[in-house]
């Protein structure tokens, strides 16, 4: 393991572990956009995978007293989840690196740009279910496909008029469902090498860290400060990789 390789991997880890910790879901953006650079498409997201289920089986006890906010509402994102993680996975064949790091600079300033505006457009009424099991399906997709299970459920969840806990009391359970099986198809299609399982022993309590250091603040935020925070990391770091790409 090189110094450039063991640096990229403590950054991706870290600032991954941190998300998640804070907001429940991100850990693909943060750990992807970092760890793309020294690491193949398949190896990267397989290691997300993999760091996300330990950092989010970690958030979920912490949690563990709001979990029951999210019940009536989990069921309809996480059942067609189901359906959409397979598809997602198999089309990680075809995804490359440079595409990849563009998508995820868009979609952390779509998302950035969207809490910015997201109190004018909520709802004033709980939304359809039908609804739900959509949004549900998208972010299967893209957790098969990339482990960004997050963003669009997280983009949804913020136009309904939830508390920031029942927010996570949907979110942090379906990310933590959704990685978890992508991770067993990422097994199965043999993505855990012995060189992949070195970086995720290195990776994971650096990952386990930060998350607590994420939890310690979100118990700590009151919803507009959260907010806030989430929309600077996610201005700053998408702006920073669009320019990478782009120039």
């Amino acid at each position: 393991m090189t110094i450039e390789l063991l640096a990229f991997l403590i950054a991706g880890a870290a600032a991954g572990g941190f998300i998640s910790g804070l907001a429940g879901f991100g850990t693909a953006l943060l750990s992807l956009s970092i760890w793309l650079y020294v690491m193949p498409t398949w190896q990267a997201v397989a290691l997300v995978a993999a760091t996300s289920v330990f950092s989010g089986l970690q958030s979920m006890w912490s949690i563990r007293s709001d979990l029951r906010q999210g019940t009536h509402a989990l069921p309809w994102f996480l059942l067609p989840a189901l359906f959409g993680i397979p598809l997602g996975a198999w089309s990680l064949q075809w995804v490359q690196a440079d595409m990849l790091k563009l998508l995820i600079a868009v979609l952390m300033l779509a998302y950035g740009v969207f809490r910015l505006c997201a109190s004018q457009w909520q709802f004033r009424q709980e939304s359809p279910s039908a609804a739900h099991a959509l949004i549900g399906f998208i972010g299967g997709l893209l957790g098969g496909a990339a482990a960004l299970s997050g963003v669009i459920p997280t983009m949804w969840c913020a136009l309904q008029t939830w508390p920031k806990s029942q927010v996570s009391a949907v979110l942090r359970p379906y990310n933590l469902v959704i990685i978890a099986l992508a991770m067993a198809l990422y097994a199965y299609q043999g993505f855990y090498s012995s060189d992949t399982l070195v970086l995720f022993a290195v990776a994971l309590p650096i990952t386990l860290v930060f998350s607590q250091i994420g939890l310690w603040l979100f118990h700590r935020l009151n919803d507009v400060q959260f907010r806030r925070l989430i929309n600077a990391l996610m201005f700053g770091c998408g702006g920073l990789l669009l320019v990478n790409q782009l120039f």
